[in-house]
């Protein structure tokens, strides 16, 4: 792969003219972007954005017996695995020795999860466990015949169910001591007021929104008087659009609301998360933007004094692909192979950075699965992301603006001073995968840190040259593999997924004669220069291919 020609045009000089006045053509009024950033004026703390990974269930063992990667480890900046399903709503996924036994109510079997529990640390995680799934025996209406074949219905006894979790509690304590488990999160149900995962069997709003409060008091008080008072829990809504009742009742009753289990006030809440979906590309959700959604949550917590909560996405990105396989245009790993996700993950970014959103977790990063693979385009923004991590954020502003119709051009600058490295992350975002322009961008620097200092810049570029996807799509042709070889959107890079490659002598052509050429297109190699900062003030200019992401590191040399 060729890089263009502006791959690393960056000109490091003592500030002087930014444009050249008079000589500009009508060109560079359209796609000139210019940014000013003063590391002298810090702002707040970031975390890691990338520390989430989300699976569906342990159902097939997925962390019993891991292996860790030797290269693409996407442990280096996952913090926190979260089973979405795992401790019930399902023969298959709850806990016991004979799940369909409604005679026998104790038979518990903790041993899947423990083994989960036990690979995930292995792997330089935490895990993060959503209960709260009632298991088929505890509800007489139980089915799974719903949309997430889950049972959506409460316990018919709210006691045995709290000996169920009580006793998974005890279970992982019991291998893993108490205060790692202290270290671990916990929360109660996925979406609690989506009526697709959780309701009273009336389906009345108002019971339902009962019941999953009875649901988190119950399951929250298990996990303390197990645990200790200490124990780290939450809730996941969706929050980006209206659900069965508001999901700001809940908030209010875990404030100020007699809790069902304890007949005291309120209940322990450390985290809220919600869910935020945009339909495929170049369709926003109809909902509320990023921003909003989590604004939306946190004004009520402040409302009612609960000033400390963590608050991320616990599921999300993009539904579904442009195109569609043999069953579904739905996007497995909720991500789409094109360069257009480096420039969607990097604006996501900056959306959690700007307002303080601790995470989005990823359904994937690779291609082969959780630890197997060749690394897509969203693994290399959110490796890259989470180096963000206890940097302060810096004044960066936009003082040129291009003119492109449906391009969004942003930078994002934070400083680490433990490591003494100015942090820059840009991209040239267009809401289109088949649309756009380059851009050309200038950045001025004024980093008071380097005067007089020789800094080495290390640039990271995030476009075709180091995505293999491109690539894919021309073989596809050469090979004959069309969309009926795809159950789901082909656009999805989850290739070793047979719930996207379905065809046999597809996955086969893509394992035996492709993957390693695959490999050697997905490499990102850094470009590296040292310069003078000289009264510690720089520039930077790249130009930017269509959905390109550049990341800047610069520190003493």
């Amino acid at each position: 792969m060729k890089r263009t020609a502006a791959f690393f045009l960056a000109v490091f000089t003592f500030i002087g003219s930014f444009f050249s006045g008079a000589g500009e053509k009508i060109n560079d009024i359209f796609n000139n972007y210019a940014f000013e950033i003063d590391a002298s004026q810090t702002g707040n703390t970031l975390g890691n954005i990338s520390s989430n990974l989300t699976v569906w269930s342990i159902e097939g063992n997925p962390f019993a017996d891991p292996v860790t990667p030797q290269e693409n480890n996407i442990f280096d900046f996952v913090e926190y695995v979260e089973l979405m399903q795992c401790t019930g709503g399902s023969p298959q996924r709850d806990l016991f020795v004979n799940p369909l036994d409604r005679s026998v109510t104790d038979d518990y079997d903790f041993s899947r999860l423990i083994n989960n529990c036990r690979g995930i640390i292995g792997l330089g995680a935490k895990p993060y466990l959503k209960l709260g799934s009632v298991p088929v025996k505890y509800s007489r209406r139980a089915s799974t015949d719903t949309m997430f074949g889950t049972n959506v219905y409460p316990p018919d006894d709210w006691d045995i169910y709290y000996d169920y979790i009580a006793a998974c509690a005890r279970a992982l304590a019991d291998e893993f001591g108490k205060d790692e488990l202290l270290t671990w999160r916990f929360a109660v149900m996925t979406e609690f007021e989506n009526e697709d995962w959780f309701k009273a069997e009336s389906g009345d709003p108002e019971e339902s929104f009962e019941a999953y409060c009875k649901l988190y008091d119950y399951t929250v008080q298990a996990l303390i008087d197990e645990i200790g008072e200490n124990v780290f829990v939450g809730a996941h809504a969706m929050a980006v659009t209206e659900g069965l009742w508001d999901e700001r009742e809940f908030i209010k009753h875990c404030a100020q609301g007699t809790n069902y289990k304890t007949g005291m006030k309120g209940s322990r809440l450390n985290m809220i998360t919600a869910s935020f979906y945009d339909s495929r590309p170049g369709e926003y959700t109809d909902g509320l933007t990023p921003a909003e959604t989590i604004a939306h949550l946190r004004k009520e917590a402040e409302k009612y004094g609960l000033n400390d909560l963590i608050y991320g996405f616990d599921e999300g990105r993009i539904l579904c692909g442009t195109t569609a396989g043999k069953d579904s245009d739905a996007l497995a790993a909720r991500i789409t192979g094109y360069t257009y996700q480096a420039g969607y993950d990097a604006r996501m970014a900056r959306i959690l950075f700007e307002n303080d959103i601790s995470y989005f977790s990823a359904w994937s990063y690779l291609t082969d699965g959780i630890t197997a693979g060749i690394p897509t385009v969203s693994y290399y923004v959110a490796k890259l992301a989470s180096l963000f991590k206890n940097a302060k954020t810096v004044s960066t502003e936009k003082v040129r603006k291009g003119l492109q119709p449906g391009t969004e051009v942003e930078a994002f600058s934070a400083y680490d001073s433990e490591n003494s490295t100015l942090r820059i992350m840009a991209y040239n975002f267009k809401n289109r995968i088949d649309y756009g322009k380059t851009a050309d961008l200038k950045i001025k620097i004024n980093a008071a840190q380097f005067e007089g200092r020789d800094v080495k810049v290390t640039a990271y570029v995030i476009d075709d040259s180091c995505n293999f996807f491109d690539e894919w799509i021309k073989d596809r042709e050469t090979y004959g593999i069309d969309s009926s070889c795809f159950a789901w959107s082909p656009d999805d890079p989850s290739l070793g997924s047979p719930t996207t490659l379905a065809d046999g002598r597809a996955r086969d052509i893509y394992f035996n004669e492709l993957h390693e050429k695959y490999e050697k297109c997905a490499m990102l190699k850094p470009a590296e220069e040292t310069v003078t900062a000289g009264s510690g003030a720089l520039e930077i200019s790249i130009t930017l291919n269509p959905n390109a992401v550049v990341f800047y590191e610069i520190t003493p040399a």
